[in-house]
């Protein structure tokens, strides 16, 4: 005999899964036991809204679900932000919740929860498995759901009692794929018509089920056709951003030039993204429902196509099976990638400077020199605007960043990237607002012993609320002061290397100090209010 909690860690071993993250709850005690005699990787955060985000941050580097597992009731209300994250990231990832007793549902019980009810709106897939020997079949289906169209969370309800009950042996399910739509050959011939008709035609990309080879396919096709590709918000990692045909980020505070272009556009092949609110500029960039500019929409989510959009052409494809069928697709040089790249250069190759004794421009523009291929995790917050437009992301998987707009998922994501590539450098950006989010996660990082770099940057205000109070309701600023502790004393009391830098001479003997240390490492950077983004200050803000 065995239990129903070997059963679910022999399924998770089943598919390959090697890392879980949790915060432990006595309602799937089973769980944690039968992990105990397995070589997954138990990582035990601090608070399950932070595990829920290292789960999905895994989900989005791998490509499979993330995984984690919590508590009942407050256990799982808190994990709900992280599974917000993977739904609106469209991130595999599978939460695990335990449940109350099964003779006990629907009696208001011990931190009881309608988890149908509660996640139904922010995940794929929500069931409660009731028998042990459904384990296998619910785990297979599971997996198909999160990581199949449009990838996303599925939330499994475990009941304490099926968990520790004695069970019947049953095996688990055969590892899952998911399986790759790719395009009809009469789609590609349509492409290949509206290609040639186009003159002035950009590439979008962004969304997920990206690999390291369609990435690289989509160099090639970039090329090939002479076309210039931007990437959506928080997606910049799709593209080499020094290659001469990349034309920037689609997101918020975008480049005026690239947005301009995109709007003259006569054709915008829109290749895994969703184009919502924030890369589509609230809505605007293309009419809805029949944008004006001739539109190809490829997203492997069949349900996504016409959503919001009605495309010219709609092809249900993974961006890989795109690229594989447009191998033969030739077109003509015209020079517009390049004029797309120079506007991106203008925009972005020199960092701008702001008020105050330490500027973020200063601090990227040393970064860029002296660790280029980082990986760059950070959460949400004005302090993210200059990675987003200064940084070069170089290689896939190196922007690791909530499209969601999640405040507190820096720390966390920077966790899940440290160990699923421990030979890369990573560093986090975290706003003073955002990293008091999940600053506890400290701990995690101490206990499992990773060298990531933290760069806290601290204005002493909620930065992007702030902007707003002053552009819209000026002279009536309230609730955006934020009262901070000392950072850098923070860090050193969880063991961690800790140091406060205030101006921008200071920064590089600094962070020199914190590449040194072989563990985490927190920078307090001390920064002016006044520096609200690259482009304005607060004062200008007031004056309109």
């Amino acid at each position: 005999m065995t239990t129903g909690g070997r059963l679910i860690v022999e399924g998770l071993e089943a598919q390959g899964v090697d890392r879980v993250f949790c915060v432990p709850g006595e309602s799937y005690l089973a769980v944690l036991d039968a992990l105990q005699d397995s070589p997954i990787h138990t990582v035990v955060a601090r608070q399950e809204g932070g595990a829920a985000m290292m789960a999905e941050a895994d989900g989005k580097l791998t490509g499979r679900p993330g995984v984690c597992f919590v508590t009942r009731g407050p256990g799982a209300t808190n994990a709900s932000s992280g599974v917000h994250v993977a739904q609106q990231d469209s991130t595999p990832m599978v939460l695990f919740v335990g449940q109350i007793g099964r003779r006990m549902d629907g009696r208001d019980a011990f931190q009881e929860v309608d988890y149908r009810q509660f996640f139904g709106g922010i995940a794929k897939w929500v069931v409660e498995i009731r028998h042990a020997d459904r384990i296998p079949e619910t785990l297979s289906h599971a997996w198909h759901v999160a990581m199949s169209g449009r990838p996303g969370p599925v939330v499994i309800a475990l009941p304490e009692d099926m968990l520790s009950s004695e069970a019947t042996p049953v095996a688990a399910a055969r590892k899952v794929s998911a399986a790759e739509p790719a395009p009809a050959a009469d789609e590609i011939e349509r492409f290949q018509t509206l290609l040639a008709d186009a003159s002035d035609p950009i590439a979008i990309v962004g969304g997920s089920r990206w690999t390291a080879d369609a990435a690289t396919a989509l160099v090639e096709f970039s090329e090939r056709l002479d076309i210039p590709v931007a990437c959506t918000f928080r997606r910049q990692t799709l593209f080499d951003n020094a290659h001469p045909h990349y034309a920037g980020d689609v997101g918020l505070a975008i480049n005026p030039a690239l947005c301009e272009r995109i709007r003259v556009a006569d054709l915008i092949i829109l290749i895994g993204a969703r184009f919502s609110e924030n890369p589509s500029q609230d809505f605007s960039l293309l009419d809805i429902p029949n944008p004006r500019q001739t539109l190809v929409h490829i997203h492997p989510g069949a349900e996504e196509l016409g959503r919001i959009y009605a495309p010219d052409l709609a092809i249900n494809a993974t961006p890989g099976a795109f690229f594989t069928a447009v191998a033969g697709v030739d077109g003509t040089g015209t020079g517009r990638a390049n004029a797309a790249n120079a506007a991106y250069r203008a925009w972005s190759d020199a960092p701008t400077s702001s008020p105050g004794d330490l500027q973020m421009g200063a601090v990227i523009g040393h970064l860029r020199q002296t660790v280029p291929d980082a990986v760059i995790c950070n959460g949400a917050g004005n302090y993210a605007t200059w990675a987003h437009r200064f940084w070069r992301y170089r290689t896939f998987g190196s922007q690791v960043a909530p499209t969601s707009g999640s405040m507190g998922y820096g720390l966390p994501a920077a966790i899940a990237a440290k160990l699923r590539m421990p030979d890369r450098e990573v560093l986090c950006f975290a706003g003073d607002g955002c990293f008091q989010m999940t600053m506890q996660e400290l701990g995690t990082a101490c206990e499992q012993d990773i060298a990531i770099r933290i760069l806290v940057v601290d204005n002493g205000i909620y930065g992007t609320i702030r902007m707003h109070q002053e552009k819209h309701y000026p002279g009536r600023v309230s609730a955006t002061d934020l009262l901070n502790p000392d950072f850098a004393a923070l860090a050193r009391a969880y063991g961690a290397f800790g140091a406060t830098v205030e101006r921008d001479a200071d920064f590089p003997a600094t962070f020199a100090d914190a590449m040194a240390v072989d563990g985490p490492a927190v920078l307090h950077l001390k920064t002016s209010p006044e520096a609200i983004t690259p482009t304005t200050t607060l004062s200008e803000l007031r004056r309109g």
